[in-house]
């Protein structure tokens, strides 16, 4: 028999579950590293998802707190596009994926974990990347530790202030 080993799941499974706030209004408190912050412009924001799908699945957001997109102010929009537009060319550059899954998921029923503050997702994929794992028990098979992708990842976001 083998056996999978995700230590770092533990932290998830048996942490108390308390409202901490939008994590993305946090994520500028603090240190980068720890919130996974890969750093941010004027009006948005770029992470690194706590529970990712793939390794460098990466998350867009406004600075701005809100659930709706055709609320944002047009400034705020051009300047969260511009950062998507970058943050998957980062991710090509680094990753080398063979292509991305790009969407957002807007209220609860939509499926978005953090409903109150609209945000996009952005995985990289390859090919052969999705297995048997998440069909026999919802279980996500990453090659690399979070820390060690933020690392990796970091330089090539060096055009957001941190």
């Amino acid at each position: 028999m083998k056996v999978l080993w995700a230590p770092w799941r533990m932290a998830y499974v048996g942490a108390e579950k308390t409202d901490t706030g939008c994590i993305f209004c946090h994520a500028t408190e603090g240190d980068a590293r720890e919130r996974l912050l890969l750093g941010t412009t004027a009006a948005s924001l770029v992470m690194l998802n706590r529970y990712p799908y793939a390794s460098g699945h990466l998350m867009v957001a406004p600075r701005r707190h809100t659930a709706s997109l055709p609320d944002l102010p047009a400034d705020d929009h051009a300047d969260l596009a511009e950062t998507l537009r970058r943050a998957l060319a980062a991710l090509e550059t680094v990753l080398r994926p063979d292509g991305f899954n790009v969407g957002m998921n807007l209220g609860a029923p939509a499926g978005a974990g953090v409903k109150d503050h609209l945000h996009w997702h952005l995985v990289p994929r390859w090919t052969g990347d999705t297995n048997f794992m998440p069909v026999l028990d919802d279980v996500r098979v990453m090659p690399e530790h979070l820390l060690a992708t933020w690392e990796r990842l970091r330089p090539a976001f060096g055009w957001l202030e941190r």
